[in-house]
């Protein structure tokens, strides 16, 4: 289950897994005491075996992502315009009028906008920049790398974490390295703002993708048969990830089966499209000025990737068979085949 203090009190989300029948004997206590979404609750039977703490680990690690960028918004506003906590969080709880409406942005605007008692200054201020983690989101990582599915911005924020906690070695680090020379005309702030907000959508839209995807490849890897529209469905309350954009999602499941990938999806295809420009200019003025933003920029060499027809991993196959004879397929014959590279250049078919 999610939803931490408040979903314990108030009802959280549930993803019970194991035998069917013994989930319907509990069902109707399970259902009693989740969190309700429109008269529904945000619990329902997930599949056999794991299935359940397999979908509450991709949760998890969609969540990692989810407040990684979060956090690069509020990094990228706070150093590129020199903003406040206090103008961030009228920011963040503006943002949450709109599709970006969540339960983590609305305690983002919540946090930002808390005063310390001791010192006066906001509170974020006096907080140690190393964020801890009980290892869920490397967990999805690593059940990711088994299946063969790049969930690039739910790796990144746990490696931002991992970073984080090389406090120390930063400590060195900002003494000694150089960053950038200035930065380039400082950007209008109203522009960058929106554009920030449209690049953490975007994002937004790759990870919740990414995790998806990793669930579908769980499901037919284990013959679960996970409902991924009905997962989408009991996590629009109660858990921390809950927020208006899953509705969309479940709009989606609902509207067509067999969903490849959500970036295919009209709606999601059409939002990127939409706001991909302003996604580029965050990352180029974040290059720019120095500012470390690893999960919007993973998140758009992810879309980028996965929009072109033809990668470079061409190169990558030949030179694996040059050192190690691995072997290559042609785009223009069926069959595997190996160059003999240093010899006398000769292509053998390998089978």
């Amino acid at each position: 289950m999610s939803g931490g203090e408040e979903g314990a009190l108030l009802g959280p989300s549930i993803m019970p897994g194991g035998d069917r029948d013994a989930y319907q004997q509990v069902e109707p206590m399970l259902t009693k005491i989740s969190a309700h979404v429109d008269g529904e609750p945000c619990c329902t039977y997930i599949g056999p075996g794991g299935a359940g703490h397999y979908v509450k680990m991709v949760h998890n690690g969609i969540e990692y992502a989810d407040i990684q960028l979060i956090a690069e918004a509020y990094d990228l506003l706070s150093h590129a315009l020199n903003l406040g906590a206090e103008d961030l969080s009228r920011i963040f709880s503006e943002w949450n009028k709109g599709d970006l409406e969540s339960y983590l942005i609305q305690i983002t605007s919540e946090v930002l906008a808390k005063r310390d008692r001791a010192t006066g200054r906001p509170l974020v201020d006096v907080i140690v920049d190393e964020a801890e983690q009980k290892g869920t989101g490397k967990w999805a990582s690593q059940s990711a790398l088994d299946l063969g599915i790049p969930v690039t911005a739910i790796t990144e924020a746990v490696f931002a974490r991992s970073l984080s906690a090389l406090k120390a070695d930063r400590q060195v680090a900002a003494r000694t390295l150089i960053g950038p020379n200035g930065g380039g005309k400082a950007p209008a702030p109203a522009s960058l703002i929106d554009d920030v907000r449209s690049a953490l959508y975007a994002s937004k839209i790759v990870a919740y993708a990414q995790g998806f995807e990793e669930m579908q490849a769980a499901s037919t890897e284990n013959r679960w048969d996970l409902q991924l529209g009905a997962i989408a469905r009991i996590w629009r309350g109660g858990c921390i990830i809950r927020a208006r954009f899953l509705n969309r999602i479940t709009e989606a499941y609902a509207a067509e089966t067999g969903i490849k990938n959500l970036l295919l999806v009209p709606y999601f295809r059409d939002a990127i499209a939409s706001t991909q420009d302003a996604w580029r200019r965050v990352i180029g003025v974040a290059v720019e000025r120095g500012i470390p933003v690893p999960a919007f920029s993973s998140s758009l060499a992810y879309y980028d990737a996965y929009r072109r027809e033809r990668l470079p991993a061409n190169l990558v196959q030949g030179l694996r068979d040059y050192f190690g004879a691995h072997t290559y397929r042609r785009i223009d014959r069926a069959g595997s085949f190996h160059t003999r590279w240093a010899q006398d250049g000769e292509e053998v078919p390998v089978r």
